[in-house]
């Protein structure tokens, strides 16, 4: 008798344990299989949420088919706690565990409104824009200039939210003048700047931040990636360069950033300043020649006269020989690279070619001939002007 129920009770066992292994197998492929969501959505995890609050978010909007698997496995795998406020594109049939990375891994939203201060070289303005989660693409919503008019209502409305992300973009060629004067009208960062940083130390780059950064530890974080910049590719350069020191090169690489728009014209622009300083002639560049004279602080707004050209200042590359004494600007990490790394050629000269790019020569003759081109081209825009 004992030996039967011994018998019944060890076939039960058996029985709930191939069940109960059953149960866990299909859990984890509603875990990590295909997800009942038919289209994307932005899904907010806002500050102080439980991740129990949030799963039974994404199964009311019909993300999950279950919060207590979501729940179960995302402690299984540890990431419970990890949860991070912020905005989430979350596509469709994602599965639930690549939902938990999501929502767990770095903080970084990838949805919602943006706020962002892009700092360029005319102007710095306020873009607010929206991630459109059908389409993937961003959808502008305003855009303003601080600077010369009221904030619209489209910010207003969004500029406190929780969960709106902040953005600084500073566009390659600005001043480090200019970059001050702008943060102090962003009125979503605090804190007084009392100097402006020596130029050439900030990292033309984008920053996310958040309401209530402090305006001095922003600019601390551009120069520390400036320098970071500088020092890497420093390390890589190439053999036999004009320069003593790493901040000589930042010099150049702010000349080349001011004379070319064109990516792949910078190596090229490099190598003829690079030229000039290896045998002996003078850089002769306008960019140097304005920052004498505005010291970064704004634009000049017109064309050179002579008597500029003939001034004698530290920056006037007309007059002085070899490099003025700091840059001119804060370069990209492109023109710095190609400060640090420039083409190879036996170029000397170039001038505008008419098309936005530049027409490069190695004699006098050569470009009094570009030269003349480009003055006939001016000549025609001017007539059809």
């Amino acid at each position: 008798m004992w030996r039967h129920i011994a018998s019944n009770f060890l076939t039960i066992a058996i029985l709930l344990l191939v069940a109960a292994a059953g149960i866990v197998a299909w859990g984890q492929r509603q875990y990590t299989g295909p997800g009942p969501l038919a289209e994307p959505i932005c899904f907010q995890v806002k500050k102080g949420s439980s991740f129990r609050a949030v799963a039974d978010d994404l199964s009311a909007r019909g993300a999950i088919s279950s919060a207590y698997i979501l729940k179960v496995g995302a402690d299984y795998e540890g990431k419970a706690s990890s949860l991070k406020a912020g905005s989430y594109l979350i596509t469709p049939n994602a599965p639930m565990a690549e939902i938990v990375e999501e929502i767990t891994k770095s903080g970084q939203s990838t949805c919602g409104t943006e706020i962002n201060f892009r700092i360029g070289v005319q102007v710095a303005d306020v873009l607010v824009r929206e991630l459109d989660p059908a389409s993937n693409r961003y959808v502008e919503v305003a855009k303003f200039v601080p600077a010369d008019e009221a904030a619209p209502q489209a910010y207003v409305d969004v500029a406190e939210d929780a969960d709106v992300r902040f953005r600084i973009t500073l566009a390659e060629g600005v001043t480090s003048w200019q970059v001050v004067e702008a943060l102090k009208r962003a009125e979503f960062l605090v804190g007084e700047l009392a100097e402006v940083p020596p130029e050439g130390s900030l990292s033309p780059d984008s920053y996310e931040i958040q309401r209530g950064a402090v305006r001095v530890e922003l600019l601390a974080e551009m120069q520390a990636r400036q320098a970071e910049v500088l020092s890497t590719l420093w390390a890589g350069r190439a053999d036999g360069l004009p320069y003593a020191t790493p901040e000589e090169a930042l010099i150049m690489a702010s000349i080349v950033e001011k004379e070319t728009g064109v990516p792949e014209e910078r190596g090229q622009v490099a190598s003829v300043f690079i030229n000039r300083l290896e045998q002996g002639m003078k850089l002769q560049t306008d960019p140097t020649v304005i920052y004498g004279l505005t010291k970064g602080q704004g634009i000049l707004g017109r064309g050179l006269r002579q008597s500029e050209l003939r001034g004698r200042t530290p920056y006037n590359t007309y007059v002085i020989d070899g490099l003025p004494p700091t840059p001119i600007a804060n370069p990209g990490s492109d023109s710095i690279a190609a400060a640090l790394n420039p083409d190879t050629t036996d170029f000397l000269f170039f001038v505008a070619d008419g098309t936005g790019g530049h027409a490069f020569a190695r004699t006098l003759a050569e470009h009094n001939d570009n030269v003349a081109k480009w003055r006939a081209i001016e000549a025609e825009r001017n007539t059809g002007n």
